[in-house]
């Protein structure tokens, strides 16, 4: 294995996807800003979210980025179209705020539910871990799993606390 497979790696996979909340976070609706968005949300679901991303980024900064393979060439253009759903649904809530999508429970928990489908493309991609570590493929799809399920659930609570229904 060469140097090349350490440096391009899954991990590059979710830069757009950090690049784009450092620079569209602040334009979103004032419920998904942090003040209100992390405000009164039980430590479990903080720390379960937050370990769980966490582990998302350390699993996929291990698996080589190739797409040598059908399966892998197939998990990329998954990869694409969920990372095209995820930001559709942010520019949603940005450009059109007070509309029915919007403040709705579907509408506004969008961008917890949607990596669901950019999660899902990496999944198929990776398929070796580097530094000779043994590969198991439900390491990063239950880590995935998990940290949908803290974030959908921390969505949801804020929809619920804060949205007038």
């Amino acid at each position: 294995m060469s140097y090349k497979s350490y440096y391009l790696n899954c991990f590059i996979l979710m830069l757009p996807i950090i690049i784009w909340n450092i620079l569209l976070s602040n334009k979103l609706p004032a419920n998904y800003q942090a003040e209100i968005f992390s405000a009164n949300i039980p430590d479990v679901l903080t720390y379960g979210e937050n370990i769980f991303r966490l582990f998302i980024f350390v699993i996929s900064f291990l698996m080589p980025l190739q797409l040598r393979t059908k399966r892998q060439k197939v998990g990329f253009s998954i990869y694409l179209t969920g990372l095209l759903l995820y930001m559709l649904s942010w520019v949603l809530l940005i450009l059109f705020s007070k509309s029915i999508w919007s403040n709705s429970l579907l509408g506004f928990s969008a961008p917890a539910y949607t990596p669901l489908v950019w999660l899902l493309g990496i999944s198929l991609i990776g398929d070796t871990f580097n530094f000779n570590l043994p590969f198991k493929k439900w390491i990063f799809i239950s880590a995935s799993a998990l940290f949908l399920a803290f974030h959908l659930t921390h969505t949801i609570l804020v929809y619920k606390t804060f949205t007038k229904i």
